[in-house]
This record gives structure tokens, C-alpha cells and sequence, in this order.
């Protein structure tokens, strides 16, 4: 009924448009029209019942994301970049790792080149906490820069972020801007203070997107803040920025790529989105899947599936590692703009609840399960789970996967996928499921409860929201994949 009343309502624009014929009035050609005041009138009418938020879902969607540069050697520019818009005091933010490696030493040598005022955090969280973000925010409180730079993997970006964000807000309680129904998730209406990101890993994209991910740890959870003057103003995106990288860590960084490109292309549609915002302030940044997104998002797909193997086995594939960084960015902005789903909505709990598990690789003194291995390990099982609700996309998904069109069906799209899926997995040396976490079956009505409050993710499944039972199935099918 929804789709007979949209073609409906389109076959009456068109016959209004044919309608309105008189002549141009500036160049008299007959084929020239504009319309009488009567039909700008109706088309204008036309026009609010689109825009009036009084419908269940939404009619558009908007495209928004930071200003790239990228270029082997492009991280030397960044000081003249500050100077360039005037920055008179600069936080540059990292983690202890990169802070003796040479993406940070080269983003120094550039701010000192060029005589940038700048202080430096380097106690960044790998995997940042609320307790984390808050000491991120007080240094910034404490300096008042007036712009940002972030320079690390998506840890060091979102943490900038919310450095930027409150400082901005001193007035503001944590909670107000974090996502509901953890926090108030209230909009962001101040203009913040320039921030320049770096990457130093190939895989949050977070250099393009509004988004800022922590472990909340009062709930064993993990949420975020979702806005778009979160974006960066520019991304400087540097291959020689990922050569520091350990294997285990492009593995894992390049597994968050895969899921933002699965998950955004096979999203809830923009237009079956709800509610419809009743102002443009209100669109969430997650909007669903639509066409700009889309492009962005299945060529980013097709990049993981060549490269992240080979820059994985190699260090010295410098053309993977190059595009598996431009991977993520083209990831970045398709799910910056079209958002994620189950993947990420299921990996919250599953890193909140996280025990004792240390990933290999990383230079952490706590339990850590990374982001993208969190994500990946229930991916089978939900894009078998998802399939069936757009076959069509899952099987664009398996064809890139190297698949052949002809001989896939809507009907086992989803089991080809989640096949593929699995030995992908395996052949980057992921953990076994979550059973290698540590994780077992009596563990899962508490990842069920920690994924419930994740709407603003699960509801992008293309399936709309899942019940606790679905949940609880996935989670059940990923304890083991291989």
C-alpha cells in the first residue's frame, strides 16, 4: 500500500509539471516552461507535505562529510594547515604507542616548522572508556585550545572529539550528548573548534564521520556520541601513517572497514526510516542506506576483499596497506552517512563484557577484544540472519566476494555470504567465535541486555529492530564459526 501511494503521489507531480505550460518569459520558447501561479501554488503545497514531519518516515537524505587530503608524505602539510586558519594554540592528542613512532614525530617536525603554539596529551585509551574521555576533556578544559589535532587509530579520534565537544559545552553534564537511551543524546547547535585528524590504522574511517565510540563502563557497554558537527574539518590521510602497524592490528582494523561497508550497504533504506525529523537538526547522522552511500560503501568492499589479506601477510605490501587506508575513508563516508547495524550494535556488549581476553598485537595493560574483531565475529550469523529481508544486496555483497551472479538465489544469498565471511575470517587468524573469548552460552542473556539499548544501530537492520530472542540466536550461532 505504502509503494501503490508513493507511485501515486509521483504520477501526480509529473502530471502537474506537464501541466504548467506557458511560456518562458525570458526566452519566449514554447519548450521552456514555467508554472502559472495557480500550479506553483499546488507544487509548493506539494512540496510541504514532504517537509511537515507529520508522515512515519523520512523522504531524504543528506550527505556530509570532512574535507580529505591524501598523498604518501601528506602529513608534513599539517602546520601550515593550522597557521592557514589561525590557530593561535593547538591540542594535539595521541595514545602512548604512536607517541614514539613517526606519525606523531612528523606532525611535530611540521607544527614546529612553522612555529605552531601546541600542547600534547598522549594518555589516550586504546578502546577509550567514559572514565578515559572525561581526563581527554579536562586537559582540553585546562587549555583552552582553540583547534585540534588527533593523531592515532579511531581511539584517538573519537577521544579528540569529545575533547573538542565539551570543551566547547563546559556548561554540559557527560550524558547530554550521549546517544539514547543511555544518554540524552541531545543536538549539537554550537559551532566546535577546528580538528585535524590523522590516521595511524586503516580502519574507523573516523577522520570522515560525527561519531565518537567509548566503553561506558557503568553498564559494561559501549555507546557514543552521533552528530554531524563531530566531523573533522580536515583529514589528512597518510599511507606512510599505517607502516608502524602489526599485522594483528591490520587485521583487525581492516575487520571494522568490512562490517562499515557490509553494514551500511545493506542497511534499513533512507526512505523506511522513522521518524521523519520535524527539522533538519533532528536527522539522525545514521540515516540508512541510499545511493551516495551505497557507492561508496561496495567500492570500499571490494578493497577489503583484495587487500586486507595481502596486507596482512606482508609489511612490506605498501600498495595494500595504501588501499586498505583508502578503504576506510571511502567506508567512512558511506556509513558516516548511511550508519551500521547488528554487527556493531552486538559488538558493544560483547567488548563491555569482555573479562580477560588480550588481543595479540597490541600494547595494552588491560583486557581488550579490538573494535573490528569484536564486530566481525558475529558477521556470519547476521548477514545469514539479514539476507532475506534484501536478498538483492546480499547477493551484490557475495558477488564481491568473488561469486558468480548467475549461480546465486535470493533464497541462498544469505548462506554463500556468511560461507565467504567465515573463511575470510579464519584466513586473517580472527578468534574462533565468541567461545575464544572466553565466552559461553550462559553469558548470553547478559550480551542480549547490553545490545537492547543499541537503537540507534540495530534499528538500521534492514529486518527493523530485532526481538531479544533474534539476538539471542545470533549470538548462540557465533559462539563457534570455524
Amino acid at each position: 500500500m505504502a509503494a501503490a501511494a508513493s507511485r501515486s503521489k509521483v504520477v501526480g507531480l509529473l502530471k502537474l509539471l506537464q501541466s504548467s505550460s506557458s511560456s518562458c518569459p525570458c526566452h519566449s520558447h514554447a519548450h521552456s516552461h514555467m508554472p502559472t501561479a495557480s500550479s506553483f501554488s499546488s507544487l509548493l503545497n506539494y512540496g510541504r507535505q514532504y517537509a511537515s514531519g507529520n508522515e512515519s518516515t523520512d523522504y531524504a537524505f543528506e550527505m556530509a562529510a570532512s574535507n580529505i587530503r591524501f598523498g604518501p608524505g601528506v602529513t608534513s602539510e599539517i602546520g601550515m594547515d593550522l597557521n592557514n586558519i589561525k590557530a593561535n594554540k593547538v591540542a594535539v592528542y595521541t595514545d602512548s604507542t604512536i607517541a614514539k613512532l613517526h606519525p606523531l614525530q612528523a606532525v611535530i617536525e611540521s607544527l614546529d616548522k612553522n612555529n605552531v603554539n601546541y600542547v600534547v596529551y598522549d594518555k589516550v585509551r586504546v578502546e577509550p572508556t567514559d572514565g578515559s574521555f572525561k581526563q581527554a576533556i579536562d586537559f582540553a578544559r585546562e587549555h583552552m585550545p582553540d583547534a585540534f589535532v588527533a593523531v592515532g587509530g579511531g581511539s584517538v579520534m573519537d577521544t579528540t572529539k569529545a575533547a573538542s565537544l565539551y570543551s566547547s559545552h563546559p556548561e554540559a553534564d557527560f550524558l547530554d550528548f550521549v546517544n539514547a537511551p543511555i544518554g540524552k543524546g541531545l543536538p549539537i547547535r554550537k559551532a566546535l573548534k577546528p580538528l585535524i585528524a590523522v590516521p595511524t590504522t586503516a580502519g574507523t574511517g573516523s577522520e570522515t564521520t560525527g561519531t565518537a565510540i567509548f566503553d561506558y563502563e557503568p553498564l559494561h557497554t559501549k555507546t557514543g556520541i552521533a552528530h554531524r558537527a563531530l566531523k573533522p574539518y580536515l583529514g589528512i590521510v597518510d599511507p606512510l601513517n599505517t607502516r608502524s602497524m602489526p599485522a594483528n592490528v591490520h587485521a583487525s582494523s581492516g575487520l571494522d572497514v568490512l562490517c562499515h561497508a557490509l553494514e551500511s550497504y545493506t542497511a534499513l533504506p533512507y526512505n523506511e526510516r522513522s521518524p521523519r525529523p520535524s527539522n533538519p537538526i533532528l536527522r539522525p547522522a545514521y540515516q540508512g542506506s541510499n545511493p551516495i552511500s551505497d557507492v561508496w560503501s561496495m567500492y570500499a568492499l571490494k578493497l577489503v576483499v583484495k587487500y586486507l589479506p595481502r596486507a596482512y601477510r606482508d609489511p612490506e605490501d605498501f600498495e595494500a596497506q595504501k588501499q586498505m587506508l583508502l578503504a576506510s575513508t571511502f567506508a567512512g563516508i558511506g556509513f558516516g552517512n548511511a550508519g551500521v547495524h547488528l554487527c556493531h550494535g552486538l559488538s558493544y556488549p560483547i567488548s563491555g563484557l569482555n573479562k580477560n581476553y588480550k588481543h595479540p598485537g597490541y600494547q595494552v595493560d588491560h583486557p581488550l577484544v579490538p573494535h573490528g574483531v569484536s564486530v566481525a565475529l558475529t558477521s556470519p550469523s547476521v548477514f545469514r540472519f539479514t539476507a532475506n529481508a534484501c536478498p538483492d544486496r546480499h547477493i551484490d555483497a557475495a558477488v564481491a566476494f568473488g561469486a558468480d551472479p548467475a549461480t546465486l538465489k535470493p533464497s541462498t544469498a544469505g548462506d554463500y555470504l556468511a560461507e565467504k565471511l567465515t573463511r575470510f575470517l579464519q584466513d586473517l587468524d580472527v578468534p574462533n567465535g565468541l567461545s575464544a573469548l572466553g565466552m559461553d552460552s550462559s553469558m548470553i542473556p547478559a550480551l542480549v541486555e547490553g545490545a537492547l539499548p543499541q537503537h540507534r544501530v540495530t534499528k538500521l537492520a534492514p529486518t527493523r529492530e530485532p526481538a531479544a530472542e533474534q539476538l539471542a540466536s545470533i549470538f548462540e550461532k557465533s559462539m563457534t564459526n570455524y
